[in-house]
């Protein structure tokens, strides 16, 4: 028998406590009317996933990451206003009902929403696709990708986009002599949003740590189901090009796609993205937002973007949303992009930073000429560190080994 959440205030719902959503829910935190609204936190997993950080943690036990990156989901979760005013559930949502303002989720709970806000991320391949059932289980799965690592003697990356560079940095420190190789099927590693110039210094980094780069070669399509499950032929693979690859690990390192199987076909473009307005809200949907990876916008999808270019104008378009309907009353038709005050989204600059293991990497910023940072830049910003020692101001927890 499902239960119903119903509150009598304004109910704001935001499914996805990634980095983009933990962003957008400081934001409210502070400009909600707590007599009028409350917020309902829905998350497939239990904890948050500090991505930045998981390609370090699933190859070794360096910085003690289980302990400092895996944040747990509770009442820490909520500040200022939202003390004693909001609530988090561990669920995924199977089933958005637009007509009904209502979620139906997988543990069989009915919520409904006023103003609902979709943040739920990317899907990942299988070294960082962690499991959802419990803070025990992501360990199991950490401790198994480590041990596969661990006991092979030649590792192929197939992928050399952004995770395959990353993890490949992470194997090289972890494992200083052991053959890895990256096949990737563009003609040079990442992708034609960054200029050649950059993508070829990122392959000449990382063969200057002895990590083999294939670029315009690939796996044929029926080894993937191989790949997809690290799982190596007993002949091993013949790629494209007709180069004989014989690891005894393989690892899918092709990137993410959009975290979207919940949502009907209407709402998504030919990519499977949410299509969205400039003010981020659905066009037949006003009171349901999307941002993050999941939107169907012309841009490089990643996390920075989702907190700090995204989620400032989510937040300022859903109380400005909830202080119209209120006003004109709950019946009326409230046209958003028509106020002087909602914020359009317009996009945002590209640029990144790679890692390659703790001490180099390499980024890149797409602006006046196109600057590129050098390793000893991007090590300092973030390949040292992963921006894990400021986790705790995000998400209000404080593991163990900093108390």
């Amino acid at each position: 028998m499902s239960k119903t959440t119903d509150i009598a205030k304004s109910t704001i719902v935001l499914v996805g406590a990634g980095l983009g959503g933990l962003a957008l829910l400081e934001k409210l935190s502070t400009s909600i009317n707590p007599d009028k609204h409350s917020l309902i936190l829905i998350d497939a997993r239990p904890a948050l996933m500090h991505l930045i950080s998981t390609l370090r943690l699933i190859v070794s036990d360096s910085d003690n990451l289980l302990e400092k990156a895996i944040h747990p989901y509770g009442t820490h979760t909520f500040r200022n206003k939202f003390v004693g005013n909001a609530s988090f559930i561990h669920a995924s949502v199977t089933e958005i009902k637009f007509g009904d303002s209502e979620l139906l989720l997988n543990n069989g709970q009915t919520v409904k929403y006023d103003v609902l806000v979709l943040a739920t991320g990317s899907v990942w391949p299988r070294p960082i696709a962690f499991p959802n059932e419990s803070r025990e289980a992501i360990i199991e799965h950490v401790k198994s990708r480590r041990a596969e690592f661990e006991k092979a003697t030649n590792i192929l990356l197939v992928g050399g986009g952004a995770v395959g560079i990353e993890l490949s940095g992470e194997l090289r420190d972890a494992f200083p002599t052991k053959p890895i190789t990256i096949i990737h099927r563009e003609r040079l590693l990442l992708n034609s949003t960054y200029p050649d110039k950059f993508r070829i210094r990122m392959q000449r980094q990382l063969e200057t740590r002895s990590i083999a780069v294939l670029t315009d070669d690939y796996i044929s399509d029926s080894d993937l189901a191989s790949v997809s499950e690290s799982q190596v032929p007993s002949a091993g693979f013949v790629s494209a090009r007709g180069t004989k690859l014989n690891p005894d690990l393989v690892v899918p390192t092709w990137g993410n796609r959009p975290n979207t199987s919940y949502l009907p076909s209407s709402v998504l473009s030919s990519s499977s993205r949410v299509k969205i307005l400039p003010t981020f809200q659905l066009p037949d949907h006003p009171n349901v937002f999307a941002f993050g990876d999941i939107i169907d916008w012309d841009e490089q999808h990643m996390a920075g973007k989702a907190v700090a270019f995204h989620a400032p104008k989510v937040a300022t378009n859903v109380m400005l949303y909830l202080n119209l309907v209120e006003s004109a009353g709950p019946d009326a038709k409230v046209d958003l992009s028509a106020s002087k005050k909602s914020v359009k989204y317009t996009g945002s600059f590209e640029g990144l930073a790679i890692t390659n293991g703790k001490a180099s990497g390499l980024g890149f910023l797409d602006v006046l000429w196109g600057i590129t940072l050098s390793g000893w830049v991007v090590s300092m910003i973030k390949s040292k560190g992963l921006f894990v020692s400021g986790l705790s101001k995000v998400t209000g927890y404080t593991p163990s080994t900093s108390k």
